[in-house]
């Protein structure tokens, strides 16, 4: 399914890159540039972040945006702000072309298949109460 040190995860046939893999990229290729986050709604459910990409002028050449809720999983009770920092990073600089074959991360797909299957089990769990 992957290889970890090359930072490519191919999931259901489609080539995804950790953020890690495209910060290292962004870095190397592009070592005059700028990543810039910010925090722009964060409260006891959720939290916002936009990640904006600089070039050596300054100029914003990219963005992305994310949004984590922190009931979303067991990491997210505690680092709801880091993992939407880090999937709003990896998006920004999906949008800047440091993608694989997809703008989503693999960071993110992992996420979305757990948040997934805890919602199937909630709902198991839900039906059976009832």
């Amino acid at each position: 399914m992957s290889n970890k040190d090359d930072g490519i995860v191919n999931i259901h046939g489609k080539q995804y890159l950790t953020v890690a893999r495209r910060i290292s990229d962004f870095r190397e290729q592009h070592s005059d540039y700028g990543i810039h986050t910010e925090i722009l709604s964060v409260n006891d459910q959720a939290v916002v972040c936009r990640a904006t990409i600089t070039d050596a002028n300054g100029r914003q050449v990219s963005s992305g945006i994310a949004e984590e809720n922190r009931n979303a999983s067991n990491i997210n009770k505690t680092s709801a702000v880091e993992n939407c920092e880090t999937s709003a990073v990896g998006r920004a600089l999906a949008f800047f072309g440091l993608a694989g074959t997809e703008i989503a991360s693999a960071d993110e797909v992992a996420g979305a298949i757990t948040q997934q299957k805890n919602n199937e089990t909630n709902a198991d769990f839900d039906f059976l109460a009832s």
